[in-house]
């Protein structure tokens, strides 16, 4: 992994969280758990890089969310190994299964041993936390949304606002 300026990447967000996918990561390297999240956003807010995250209550991921400070967003790409980590760890919970060892990520400790980013990820955002809250049904402007995406699927996703503090890139790749 080699760490890039922030500033230097030029992502198309759009389409790699909703195409691409990305692994959430929190925890620190010897007690973490990763879950695959195909929604977020990435933009700038207090006049610093930041990232979107939710996380619904019931993934164990939330836990380790709520406990660390940092988290990590991992890029894999889109190869036929990616998707098949992406989907392991969007289906099974790391309460019942070893996920990094079921999945074969290979993990990497980053920011001072305080998070996790993966070796097979093209590219990894560092994440310092600064905000969360829960999304709540009184706030939505449209109720339909509810209905559609909190009836029958779980608990409402709680939303954190990380600051993006380091990339890193594999390779030369951008």
């Amino acid at each position: 992994m080699n760490k890039v300026e922030i500033s230097q990447l030029k992502e198309n967000f759009f389409e790699t969280i909703s195409k691409e996918w990305m692994i959430v990561c929190a925890g620190k390297p010897d007690h973490y758990n990763m879950m695959t999240a195909s929604w977020g956003g990435i933009g700038w807010l207090w006049n610093k890089p930041v990232a979107f995250v939710f996380i619904r209550p019931e993934r164990y991921t939330f836990g380790f969310s709520e406990q660390n400070d940092f988290m990590t967003l991992s890029f894999l790409g889109d190869s036929e190994e990616a998707r098949k980590i992406y989907q392991l760890c969007g289906s099974k919970s790391g309460r019942d299964v070893n996920k990094t060892v079921e999945s074969g990520l290979r993990p990497i400790p980053v920011v001072e041993g305080r998070g996790v980013a993966f070796e097979q990820a093209r590219l990894t955002l560092v994440g310092k936390k600064l905000y969360s809250d829960d999304l709540k049904p009184e706030a939505f402007s449209d109720p339909s949304l509810i209905d559609k995406w909190y009836g029958t699927h779980g608990g409402m996703h709680k939303m954190y606002v990380v600051e993006i503090t380091e990339a890193f890139i594999q390779g030369n790749a951008e």
